[in-house]
Formats: structure tokens, sequence, C-alpha cells
């Protein structure tokens, strides 16, 4: 079973506090050039500001939820490989 994250983009400042925070290592934040649509990201200073998260590596713990100071980010329970909702 794997959690599905939901990150509030237009809200996350790229502050860094859940990346090093998660236990499970499931969150990344890095930048780019150029702006990238295949994971999440939003454009800071004209570089992309991307938040990659692994739903397998998730243990559902809610550590990055507590450590980001702008609460941007919310668990949606349990979700399968295929991501199909599953039963908590």
């Amino acid at each position: 079973m794997a959690f599905a994250v939901h990150v509030n983009i237009e809200r996350c400042t790229g502050c860094n506090n859940c990346v090093v925070a998660c236990p499970v290592d499931a969150l990344e934040l890095s930048t780019v050039d150029p702006v990238s649509t295949d994971k999440i990201y939003k454009v800071i200073n004209g570089k992309a500001t991307i938040l990659d998260f692994d739903r397998e590596l998730c243990a559902g713990c809610g550590i990055c939820i507590q450590a980001c100071p702008y609460n941007v980010i919310r668990l949606e329970g349990r979700w399968t490989s295929s991501g199909v909702p599953g039963q908590v």
C-alpha cells in the first residue's frame, strides 16, 4: 500500500523542511531549467521548483505535514500500487 500526497504548490516556498523531515526519503526538492511538466513544480526566480514524491516509499506518518510551516501538504489515505484507493 502507498499513500497519496497532495501539495498546494501555489503556497509552497521551497523551504525544504518536508524533505529534511521525511524519515523514508519519499520527498525530493530540486530546481531545474527549463520548466518541466513531468512533476509538481512552481516557478521561483525563473527556475522550476520541483517537489518529487515517491508514493511507494511514503509510510503515511505525516511528519512532512508537521514540518511544513505553510500547511501545503495533505495525505490522502492508503492507495494501492496501481493508484486505486484501498482499504484503510
